[in-house]
């Protein structure tokens, strides 16, 4: 029998709670004014200003390692104006703002998880803080169907209107501030719209949304009434058309591992309904149309080249500053196709790949080296370690999102929106397992439920 919550943990959370509220119940109107993922470090402040108040901070175990990656950025500084070799570019503006812009966001990160856990379970309670993440799937199900149905929708923010062309204009910073419903690519041959709204890009919108599937499924089945159930089912099933539309075949891996995750975490008296659930998940989809779509991006792998070269020379150039990198990315020569660089009449795909552009772990080997590279995994595999025996149903989806982390990083970049719902999700675990917090939820009921909700996001796969 599904235990009721007590009513304290449904009330609206008490002031000191509201910087995390503004950030994921809010994040549609951050999204719209152009600060996106860049909102984590406005709502660090007021975060601060709490901590400050609160003193002595405590601190969970493994967060030294963090730290340890922030300081290490802040060495890697020194080799910003240096050029690895197979890379070219001089030291700039852009250069040094991306830098400046990174390190800001590891800083705001680590305030947000001191921030979450020195709240207590009377400020913000543990369901209050998943639901908010469930409010979160909810409308990044709303952006994929957008991106589906209206793919050149967009706008310009506010934000946009207030910056200078030189920072508007870059690459980078228009993905940012520039809101747009989907990135229209020739993954299939032809134009197909990629949701990623409300994100920065279409694999941001993909990793971000299977882990917040997994939260939606504990907040709004695990602990629902009837009529919760019933739109958290509706809901999921709508899902399934952005997650197949999006060709994103690092999501349709993650719902994967995600649904092995939840039938071997599943006690034995749970795994018949678990399998029969997946069983009908599947049923569904392999009968349906998306199908179809599925089947045509798996034949269509050509970004495994791209992505081949980046590595390959991302591995080159971190080699040549193994232990603090270079401070930020840089510019290839040329491209997997041809040592020419930049655009041509003849080669229209020649560009400028920026290395550590293809996964979290990428990124840190060119910019912090390989002590960075080694300090994150070393941070969210001790976290799996350290929570793996947490049967709650917070224990188990916290501990599924950290080896989600250890899968991404190989195909996203953790920057921007990523790392914030990775370290809200470790703060969800270090709330769980400390002393002053009364005990987390536990049934039997919420394993089925776990499995039940990922076999439905299976079936989007």
């Amino acid at each position: 029998m599904r235990p009721s919550p007590p009513a304290s943990r449904l009330r609206p959370p008490p002031p000191a709670a509201w910087p995390i509220a503004a950030l994921l119940v809010g994040y549609p109107v951050w999204w719209a004014l152009g600060f996106g993922g860049l909102s984590i470090i406005v709502v660090a402040f007021p975060m601060a200003v709490v901590l400050w108040r609160r003193r002595p901070i405590a601190v969970p175990k493994g967060m030294g390692l963090w730290a340890l990656l922030v300081a290490g950025y802040l060495v890697s500084a020194l080799m910003l104006g240096q050029t690895p070799p197979g890379t070219y570019g001089d030291l700039g503006t852009g250069r040094v703002m991306g830098y400046l812009m990174r390190l800001a966001l590891y800083l705001a990160l680590l305030v947000m998880v001191l921030y979450l856990g020195n709240l207590t379970e009377q400020e913000l309670p543990q369901l209050a803080l998943v639901r908010m993440l469930g409010v979160l799937f909810v409308v990044t199900v709303a952006g994929g169907l957008l991106g589906v149905v209206a793919p050149r929708f967009e706008f310009t923010s506010p934000v946009e209107m207030l910056l200078p062309g030189w920072i508007s204009g870059n690459s980078f910073v228009r993905n940012l501030i520039h809101p747009t419903a989907a990135q229209v690519q020739h993954v299939l041959g032809h134009a197909s719209p990629r949701p990623e709204a409300p994100f920065e890009w279409a694999n941001a919108w993909g990793g971000n949304i299977s882990v917040l599937l997994i939260w939606f499924a504990v907040g709004w089945w695990t602990y629902g009434g009837p009529a919760r159930r019933v739109l958290c089912v509706a809901i999921t099933a709508l899902a399934a058309i952005p997650i197949v539309y999006s060709l994103n075949r690092g999501l349709w891996i993650g719902l994967a591992v995600s649904v092995a995750y939840a039938l071997v975490r599943a006690r034995r008296r749970t795994g018949l309904v678990a399998g029969a659930a997946l069983a009908a998940a599947a049923a569904v989809f392999l009968a349906g149309p998306l199908t179809a779509i599925v089947a045509q991006r798996i034949d269509s792998p050509h970004s495994n080249r791209i992505r081949a070269f980046t590595v390959t020379s991302t591995l080159e150039a971190a080699a040549h500053s193994p232990i603090i990198g270079y401070g930020n990315t840089r510019n290839a020569y040329g491209n997997y196709q041809t040592i020419t660089t930049g655009k041509t009449d003849w080669c229209a795909e020649c560009g400028h790949p920026p290395l550590g552009s293809d996964g979290q772990l990428w990124l840190l080997l060119i910019t912090q080296g390989f002590t960075g590279a080694l300090l994150y995994v070393a941070f969210f595999a001790g976290a799996v370690r350290r929570f793996w025996r947490d049967r709650t149903p917070i224990g188990q989806a916290g501990t599924l999102v950290m080896i989600l982390v250890l899968l991404y990083m190989f195909v996203y970049d953790g920057l921007v929106t990523a790392l914030s719902l990775y370290l809200i999700s470790f703060a969800l675990l270090w709330r769980n397992g400390r002393a002053d917090f009364p005990p987390a939820f536990s049934t039997e009921s919420s394993q089925v439920a776990l499995a039940a909700v990922s076999g439905a996001g299976e079936g989007g796969r």
